[in-house]
């Protein structure tokens, strides 16, 4: 369980660095695909969050990254 609530906070921590310092970005947390479950009943289970938390650290590097590029 701990596990679990570990992985919310993270999410949530991430989640507010994107909202308050790179909002133009946020409008994309709504479209990732693992926000948007293919079934009815999407089971939230450590594996889940894992992956969703790695998807917003992946959407947050790349942005930042590509930033950097574009101000060379």
């Amino acid at each position: 369980m701990k596990e679990i609530n570990k992985l919310n906070d993270d999410i949530l921590k991430i989640t507010l660095k994107i909202q308050n310092e790179y909002p133009e970005i946020s409008v994309y947390l709504t479209e990732m695909p693992v926000t948007i479950p293919n079934v009815s009943s999407p089971k939230i289970n450590i594996t889940s969050l894992s992956d969703y938390y790695e998807s917003l650290k992946i959407l947050l590097k790349d942005y930042i990254e590509n930033q950097k590029l574009l101000s060379i």
